[in-house]
């Protein structure tokens, strides 16, 4: 078996609702652990205290919903906070940052689904990360009627028409199209074993990589 990377990096998990992809986090997570590297498990938004007040407000507000553009900067202040008190210091300290959600999503909701500019959008988020990038990318894919069926939860985003989350998946799989270095996309409509197998493949694959 190939040597494991001794660096920190970041692979952030992707997807549109119910795909999978807190679940087959945790399970990289624990495969991880049991090989004896260090993991940090954290999500967006909520990785921080801030986060967790901005998820809320994002997501759980009860009045008018935020405008797409109010909408992605409060994402991309989230980020900034989560990357400079979460993501850059376990990197500095060689652990393997495991995140629900990055960048890919911010493009594929509020570019994609919300039709914000992409160019603006990419510009924005590249200051909110500073400078920090997934190493790799699993994006669980599944067809949006799979993925609704699936989700748990009553946030707004679970709320939007099925259109929006089209939106959003397209949005994540040209992504994917346009970097295939960074990506692996899996097939969350596959057996679970199936899935956790694939899943932990890439994330092996991209530990052992020179």
């Amino acid at each position: 078996m190939n040597r494991l990377r001794e660096s920190g990096c970041l692979i952030a998990f992707e997807g549109i609702e119910g795909a999978g992809k807190s679940t087959q986090l945790r399970l990289a997570a624990g495969a991880l652990r049991r090989r004896g590297i260090g993991v940090v498990e954290t999500r967006e938004p909520g990785g921080t205290a801030l986060g967790n007040e901005l998820r809320r407000i994002l997501m759980h507000l009860p009045e008018t919903p935020p405008t797409p553009l109010a909408e992605l900067l409060l994402y991309l202040a989230d980020r900034a906070q989560h990357v400079a008190d979460v993501i850059l210091p376990a990197i500095t300290q060689g652990q393997v940052v495991l995140t629900d959600r990055f960048s890919a999503s911010t493009l594929a909701y509020q570019g994609y689904a919300r039709t914000l500019d992409l160019e603006m959008v990419s510009r924005l988020d590249a200051i909110a990360r500073q400078g920090v990038e997934p190493l790799l990318t699993v994006l669980l894919d599944c067809p949006v009627a799979v993925g609704l069926r699936r989700a748990r939860g009553d946030d707004r985003f679970h709320r939007e028409e099925q259109e929006f989350h089209e939106r959003v998946r397209n949005g994540f799989l040209s992504q994917a199209r346009q970097d295939p270095d960074h990506y692996c996309v899996v097939d969350a409509t596959g057996l679970p074993d199936d899935v956790q197998h694939a899943v932990e493949a890439a994330v092996t694959q991209c530990l052992t990589r020179p």
